[in-house]
Order: C-alpha cells, then sequence, then structure tokens
C-alpha cells in the first residue's frame, strides 16, 4: 500500500508523517512521533489506554486512522503537565491520593477527566464514575482516583476564590 504525506498537530507542534493511510493514530504518535505516553492496550477501543483529545474531545486513539485526524488539534498525556514539567493539579492529585499503581491506563484517564472537567466543573460523584466507566484500571480499585478527581475539584474552587480575593 502506498504511503501518504500530511501534517498533524500534536501538542500544538505540526509533524510532518509519511504513512500508510490504514496506520492507527495511537501508532504514529507512538512510532512516527515518538511520544509514548499514549499507551495502547486492547486495540479495540474497550480499555482507554490510547486516549487523546482530538478538538479538545476524548478519543481512543487505537480506533482512529492518523489521516482521519489531520487538521485537527491532538493532545497527548505529554502536553498536560506545564513547561516546567510540573504536574497539572489533576495529576498531582492522583499522585497525593495513590490514585495509580502501574500506570498503564493514567495516561488515558488524566486526558478523560482533563477534558471532562473542563466541561463539568462540579461533578457529582457519581457523574465522575460514570465518566471513567471508559478507562479500565485494573490495579486501583477507583476509589483514589474518584478522591483525587474530587480533590481536584476542590483545589480548582479554593483558586477560585483566591482570584476572586484579588
Amino acid at each position: 500500500m502506498s504511503k501518504t504525506a500530511f501534517r498533524l498537530n500534536v501538542n500544538g507542534q505540526d509533524y510532518e508523517v509519511l504513512v500508510e493511510p490504514r496506520k492507527l493514530l495511537s501508532d504514529v504518535i507512538r512510532d512516527d512521533i515518538g511520544l509514548t505516553g499514549t499507551h495502547v492496550g486492547c486495540e479495540h477501543g474497550v480499555c482507554g489506554a490510547c486516549t487523546v483529545l482530538i478538538e479538545g474531545k476524548p478519543q481512543r486513539s487505537c480506533l482512529v486512522f492518523a489521516i482521519q485526524a489531520r487538521g485537527q488539534s491532538i493532545r497527548t498525556i505529554e502536553d498536560v503537565a506545564d513547561e516546567n514539567g510540573d504536574y497539572s493539579t489533576l495529576q498531582q492529585m492522583l499522585h497525593e491520593e495513590h490514585g495509580l499503581q502501574c500506570g498503564f491506563c493514567t495516561p488515558g484517564i488524566v486526558l478523560t477527566m482533563e477534558a471532562f472537567l473542563k466541561s463539568n466543573p462540579d461533578p457529582s460523584e457519581e457523574e465522575i464514575r460514570e465518566a471513567l466507566s471508559g478507562n479500565l484500571c485494573r490495579c486501583t480499585g477507583y476509589q483514589n482516583i474518584v478522591k483525587a478527581v474530587q480533590k481536584t475539584i476542590l483545589r480548582g474552587h479554593e483558586e477560585d476564590k483566591e482570584i476572586a480575593s484579588l
């Protein structure tokens, strides 16, 4: 099969790729671009490990052909920490609340929750659990992940109060 050249915008940077049209976005991100934080688990779109944000929405990169993502903004786990390498609030809370163990599922969970909290900044525990339901975690039992998300929400409220008092 012939290869096609196109540009992908990943984490705000343009990458020129030359790949077969049938190559999956997860494989292009990992193999061609070299960003290995996007994990490939089930390769059927069930586990959520390969979740990236495409135009701000969580997508299973193992179900998207790379060529389908051209012209769209793709965000991977490598873009979540700030330019100094400091964790996002959610990443820090996952660390503090022991919401990760082996870490294989963590990139997909972080991206899913970052998008979820952006669209729903004050969710209930039930809504958090529903949003997490597409991400398989075999180690944690989810309780500490939920606690970390709840703590992230509280931290956001505290920051809002600080800004309002200025």
